[in-house]
C-alpha cells in the first residue's frame, strides 16, 4: 500500500470515496437531489482541492462548506442526524484504509473526524435555534 503524496493520490481518494457516497443507500439520494450527474466533475475538482488544502497545506480551496451543509440541512426532512455523518465518516476511513497508508492517511482520517463532529454540530446548533424559535 502507498502513502499519499501527490494530487493525483488525492483525486484518486476523493473519487473512490464518492463513487461509494454515491451508492450508499441513506447518502446517495441527498446527495442526488443537490448535485446532479453533470455537476459531479467539478464537485470532485473542489473537493479535491479541499483535501489537497488539508493534506498539504497549499491554499487551493475557496469555498464555503459550513454555508453548503447548512442549505442541504435545511432541505433535508428532519434535518441531517448524526447517523448520516457515522455513514460518511464510515465511508472516508474504508476508502482510506483500502488505498493508503501512512501519516496522510491518518491526517485524512483526523480531518474528516473534526469535520464531520464539528459541522454536525453547526446543523444541530441551526436546527435547535429554528425548534426553540416556535
Amino acid at each position: 500500500m502507498k502513502t499519499i503524496e501527490t494530487r493525483k493520490d488525492v483525486e484518486l481518494l476523493v473519487e473512490q470515496f464518492y463513487t461509494k457516497v454515491r451508492a450508499h443507500k441513506d447518502l446517495g439520494p441527498i446527495f442526488a437531489r443537490h448535485i446532479h450527474d453533470h455537476e459531479w466533475p467539478e464537485h470532485l475538482e473542489k473537493l479535491s482541492d479541499f483535501w489537497e488544502t488539508n493534506l498539504f497545506g497549499v491554499r487551493k480551496f475557496k469555498g464555503n462548506p459550513t454555508q453548503k451543509h447548512l442549505a442541504v440541512d435545511n432541505a433535508h426532512p428532519g434535518g441531517m442526524g448524526q447517523e448520516l455523518f457515522g455513514y460518511w465518516l464510515q465511508l472516508w476511513i474504508a476508502t482510506l484504509d483500502e488505498l493508503f497508508t501512512g501519516d496522510r492517511a491518518e491526517k485524512a482520517k483526523d480531518a474528516a473526524r473534526n469535520i464531520a463532529h464539528i459541522q454536525f454540530l453547526i446543523l444541530w446548533k441551526a436546527q435547535h435555534k429554528v425548534q426553540s424559535e416556535f
